[in-house]
């Protein structure tokens, strides 16, 4: 929940408690003391400032893009470099007044003028075409800002340089896989922990989604499924971020949050790409082809076993019904293959179960994200099932209808089970 919302229910309930007597005035008033103060938030003169400064910055990008060739290359060069003292200059100054936005925008900018200067620097004296490294010394220099200054868009800037990098590092190697982008993730990850930052925490957490992705397509060449893939790397950043967020800290509670929710999306977009992509091409497949690599198993193995420890250590019921789902959702992966004779009914009895335990492990810890993704993983499963797949269409029909016979059932068992164990 973001600070100033939470303030705002806060003030509303102290209130609401102090008007009907549960708490002493006194005691509204400590309460109130003891909340740090919030952060400047962005008015209008900021949002207009920005607007200016990144038109004025354009600007100059044009004039020097229209007149380039007529500049000498020492020229050029000092430009770069009097562009990032500049941006770096007001910064300072913003940050010494106060003024954290625009302070942290001039950082960012600073960050890209830096990546822009490795490729024109590169394309002055006609260094040597390793785009791929170009993108890397990018976003180490990114980083540095980002750790000297506490820049969440100089952050942004090298994770966007960071997933560029691996990306071509994947394509130049496939089958193999690209390790070091995981210590510069790991790095993002520690930055996002010390500053206690949500906007950090997000921006880790899409990161790690290009290298899952780019890792999946790659090792299709290999025989492995995609979805498949991306269904461990699901698994794994649920759990983790399950069990993150159950150490007895804020800064692990607001990151490990932010990784459990995009893991949730996650698994549940993985859960209707397999019933869309994996049906056709498991089919014309050897029944002894690996559909996904082991490191790729152990992965997804491992953020079940995560989120079973996280529901020990917080002894909340929900994060087990999560693990579950997590667990049902790589079940359907060797369940498929043993099908290919006809659909893999119990591979889509198993994603349905997986989605439906996604939506109540939401209800049952009241996390609304959670339920969301369990909702949308239904309906893309269901959408999957009922019109992206080969086969008769009247044992689709009747496998869903049986399908909702007997979540009626269970539904009606739990209306009936409920009210006694509430007694």
């Amino acid at each position: 929940m973001f600070d100033k919302t939470y303030r705002q229910h806060l003030e509303a309930d102290l209130a609401q408690w102090e008007a009907d007597g549960v708490i002493a005035p006194t005691a509204a008033a400590g309460i109130r003391n003891a909340l740090p103060p919030l952060s400047p938030g962005i008015n209008i003169a900021v949002v207009v400032a920005i607007v200016g400064g990144l038109l004025i910055a354009a600007a100059f990008l044009a004039f020097v893009a229209a007149h380039w060739t007529e500049i000498a290359r020492l020229l050029r060069f000092s430009m770069l470099i009097a562009g990032m003292v500049v941006a770096g200059g007001l910064g300072a100054w913003f940050a010494a007044t106060g003024r954290t936005v625009l302070a942290d925008l001039c950082a960012s900018i600073g960050a890209i003028i830096f990546g822009a200067g490795i490729a024109l620097v590169g394309q002055m004296y006609h260094l040597g075409e390793d785009f791929a490294g170009g993108m890397l010394l990018w976003s180490i220099g990114a980083f540095a800002t980002a750790l000297l200054t506490g820049s969440r868009g100089a952050l942004a800037v090298a994770l966007v340089a960071a997933g560029i990098w691996t990306c071509m590092r994947s394509y130049d190697a496939p089958g193999a896989l690209h390790l070091p982008f995981v210590m510069v993730w790991l790095i993002a990850a520690g930055l996002a922990f010390a500053w206690n930052s949500r906007v950090a925490a997000h921006l880790v957490a899409i990161a790690v989604l290009p290298w899952w992705i780019a890792t999946a397509l790659r090792f299709e060449f290999d025989g492995a499924q995609p979805s498949f893939v991306l269904a461990n790397g699901a698994a794994l950043l649920f759990g983790a971020g399950l069990a993150i967020g159950a150490a007895p800290s804020p800064r692990a509670l607001r990151l490990g949050t932010v990784l459990s929710i995009y893991g949730a999306f996650s698994l549940a977009v993985v859960a209707g790409l397999e019933v869309t992509t994996v049906d056709d091409i498991i089919r014309i497949r050897d029944g002894s082809a690996p559909t996904q690599p082991l490191w790729a198993i152990l992965c997804g193995v491992m953020g079940v076993i995560l989120a079973f420890v996280s529901a020990k250590i917080t002894s909340r019921i929900g994060e087990a019904v999560a693990g579950c789902a997590i667990g049902l959702v790589l079940v359907a992966a060797p369940i498929w293959p043993a099908s290919q004779a006809g659909d893999p009914w119990l591979a889509y009895a198993a994603l349905l179960c997986a989605m439906l335990c996604l939506a109540v492990s939401g209800m049952l810890d009241e996390v609304r994200p959670r339920v969301v993704a369990g909702w949308l993983g239904i309906a893309g499963v269901i959408a999957g099932i009922t019109w992206a797949v080969k086969g008769s269409l009247l044992r689709r029909s009747a496998f869903l209808a049986a399908a909702g016979v007997v979540t009626v059932a269970v539904a009606t068992a739990l209306n009936r089970a409920l009210p006694r164990t509430d007694k």
